[in-house]
């Protein structure tokens, strides 16, 4: 069993969701347990500068080993998963020499991971795939990407004859709900750039994300005994149906791909008298992206003058795209495909159709795209990740430092 995968499989068996009912930071007390375990597990690497804040925030230095002043880099990843499905208990299992066929998950269940439903799994037959019990989600996100940082870096530790300049690591609390570059000290990591490691499939690189904001809706209704309610009930569920049939049909996650946008709708609690929605709104472009927030205002307009003012609305960018900020400074996504393909794996640059903290951190001064953690169906019970993939993602790692040392030492 390989180094990367030991680690993965330790690391997933702790549940560290998050909450984004919670005003704490970090929202949730599991999180910072698993921080305060990996900063001890960095110290035991023999890492410098090793610090767990009070907010959750792990970073550690790994220092020089040449004279020359050489660009400092980062590497960034999460360690919380979806509050959305349950991360607790994680019982991962393991499928050797993956043969092409359905996986079952749970047979007691009826939980599969089907190759009609999901044919990207057939590109891993002969491979070594892991995956949760279908009961939980698997914790791939991004939990490799943690795996896959301290197992490069203590790869350099024992390899002293590659040369590298200072490397930073970072682990983040709180990115599944937004919040993970809140609180995260961009003076005190002090890189000159840096990668979060919270990407897809094998050889993805990202730089262009959606930009988003969140939608919170009430309606308040009027309750009546359904036997002398005529008009006098004011039924919440069906204001909040009426408000989400407004909005384009085509335009949620289901029915989009690449650079098209979306309304999705995350939360609705309701009953007659009250109804509380939740949104979230994505768009890689700027304009479409308002345009989408102005819709919804537009509609909630309409519905307040229909029924007399019971619908409030509240809507907050959460991050923006971080395109503008990486164009400007290609050669870092130029080394990082440069690494890959020097490793024989083919760079596949595309938009994330989601976000990173490498989105807000880029916008608070650290530029910082995205690359491959190699896992699959993040957000779900169908997650998994091939062996194959974390490897290969420790070695891309390693080579974006080993590019960054070759390039600087030429100069």
């Amino acid at each position: 069993m390989s180094t990367v995968m030991k680690r993965f499989l330790r690391y997933v068996k702790v549940d560290t969701a998050s909450d984004d009912t919670s005003e704490s930071v970090p929202s949730t007390k599991t999180q910072l347990e698993f921080a305060k375990t990996l900063g001890e597990e960095l110290k035991d690497l023999g890492l410098r500068d090793v610090s767990v804040d009070d907010n959750g925030y792990v970073m550690a230095t790994l220092p020089s080993n040449v004279n020359k002043s050489i660009p400092t880099i980062g590497f960034i990843s999460h360690m919380d998963t979806i509050p959305d499905v349950s991360g607790k208990d994680v019982k991962p299992k393991i499928i050797n020499n993956y043969d092409g066929s359905d996986i079952i998950l749970n047979e007691e269940k009826n939980i599969v991971l089907s190759v009609n439903r999901f044919p990207h799994i057939k590109n891993y037959i002969g491979q070594t795939i892991i995956t949760s019990d279908g009961t939980t989600l698997l914790g791939a996100d991004n939990k490799a990407g943690i795996a896959e940082i301290i197992t490069s870096v203590e790869y350099l530790i024992n390899n002293p004859n590659i040369l590298h300049g200072t490397i930073k690591i970072g682990f983040t609390p709180d990115e599944e709900i937004g919040r993970g570059a809140d609180h995260f000290d961009v003076k005190k990591f002090n890189a000159d750039f840096a990668y979060t490691v919270d990407g897809g499939p094998i050889g993805e690189i990202n730089y262009e994300n959606f930009n988003a904001a969140s939608a919170k809706i009430s309606i308040k209704g009027t309750n009546i005994h359904p036997g002398t309610a005529k008009d006098m009930m004011v039924n919440s569920i069906l204001i909040g149906t009426e408000l989400n049939n407004m909005l384009p049909v085509n335009e949620r996650p289901e029915y989009t791909e690449g650079y098209e946008g979306f309304y999705h709708i995350t939360r609705f609690k309701s009953t007659v008298e009250e109804t509380k929605m939740e949104y979230i709104i994505r768009d890689h472009d700027m304009d479409k992206f308002n345009e989408k927030k102005e819709l919804i205002k537009e509609i909630v307009k309409f519905l307040n003058k229909k029924y007399n003012n019971i619908i409030s609305l509240e809507i907050e960018d959460s991050y923006y795209n971080m395109k503008e900020k990486i164009i400007p400074h290609f050669e870092i996504i130029a080394i990082a495909k440069q690494a890959m393909e020097e490793l024989g794996i083919e760079a596949k640059i595309r938009p994330i159709r989601g976000g990173t903290d490498g989105a807000m951190l880029s916008y608070k001064g650290l530029l910082c795209p995205n690359i491959f953690t190699g896992g699959h169906n993040y957000h779900g019970k169908y997650e998994y990740i091939p062996v194959i993939a974390m490897e290969k993602a420790v070695q891309v790692i390693v080579k974006i430092i080993e590019l960054n040392i070759e390039k600087n030492l030429k100069n």
